[in-house]
């Protein structure tokens, strides 16, 4: 299996030095949607989907004035999944299954764009997606994202143990190991994604953590802007922030089994593509 490292969908917010804690105060931070592609012998399989065709055509209707006004993200078609999906040389009905971290619009912005995958997401996140418990809870999500009506494929934790954590197994019959991982806190049941490859394990951590700096095994640290945001935006704040720190021990612990990242810190999605995040495949 082959794992490929997209950004689908670079985000310009205000601040560095306030958002990722480098940069200059009045300079615009860099944030990615790090994405990946899986080559299996059954077909694409895509671990997030980053924003679509249908957002970067419409973002105010599609991600909302305040999202737009506040990350200003950049609206390339080319930094769509399906865009590099097809520089690959393959065809958007190649991508067979897609695995969310969490349903919020700039994790899953172009389910669109892959009608006929199979949608693999823990039960908990999906039903507070599209059955919210108050209005709040919305924030988050934009429905018109799914009005296509995906192939939803619902699971909940079966017990299975990976690294100390809760885990399900997910596409059965794959010939891969893909495993979602609970981190509720940011969302009711947002998810990290274990990927077993070549290489060994990775783990897409979604948004339970945004900045490289917050993982850091010897002096971990948040950037106020992300410390900020991460409080503000979470469900539950103490699930969240007691699920930060077994991600900062299976660093500690693991660190050279797992490759644990973000879905949102640039130099991570460096680190792991072996050049600039500028989503090119």
């Amino acid at each position: 299996m082959r794992i490929h490292h997209l950004n689908c969908g670079t985000l310009c917010p205000s601040s560095a030095r306030f958002v990722t804690g480098d940069g200059g105060l009045f300079e615009r931070a860099r944030m990615v949607c790090h994405c990946l592609l899986l080559e299996t012998p059954r077909g694409l399989v895509l671990v997030d989907t980053g924003l679509g065709t249908r957002d970067v055509q419409d973002a105010k209707q599609r991600l909302g004035g305040r999202f737009v006004a506040r990350n200003a993200p950049r609206l390339e078609l080319a930094e769509t999944a399906l865009a590099q999906v097809e520089r690959l040389g393959f065809q958007r009905g190649d991508v067979r299954h897609i695995v969310p971290t969490h349903m919020d619009l700039d994790h899953i912005g172009g389910l669109a764009d892959f009608p006929e995958a199979q949608v693999h997401v823990f039960e908990d996140e999906h039903d507070a997606a599209l059955v919210p418990p108050k209005p709040g809870a919305m924030f988050g999500y934009r429905p018109v994202q799914w009005e296509h009506g995906p192939k939803w494929n619902r699971y909940a934790v079966d017990g299975e143990r990976w690294f100390g954590f809760e885990s399900v197994r997910v596409i059965p019959g794959l010939d891969a190991e893909v495993l979602l991982v609970p981190l509720a806190g940011h969302t009711a049941g947002h998810c990290g994604v274990a990927v077993k490859g070549p290489g060994g394990w990775v783990l897409h951590a979604g948004d339970a953590y945004f900045s490289h700096h917050e993982v850091d095994p010897v002096a971990p640290r948040s950037p106020w802007g992300v410390a900020l945001f991460q409080r503000l935006r979470s469900v539950d704040n103490a699930a969240r922030l007691a699920n930060q720190e077994r991600l900062r021990e299976l660093v500690r612990a693991h660190g050279h089994e797992v490759k644990v990242f973000s879905a949102h810190c640039a130099v991570e999605f460096e680190r792991l593509r072996g050049g600039p995040a500028h989503g090119a495949a």
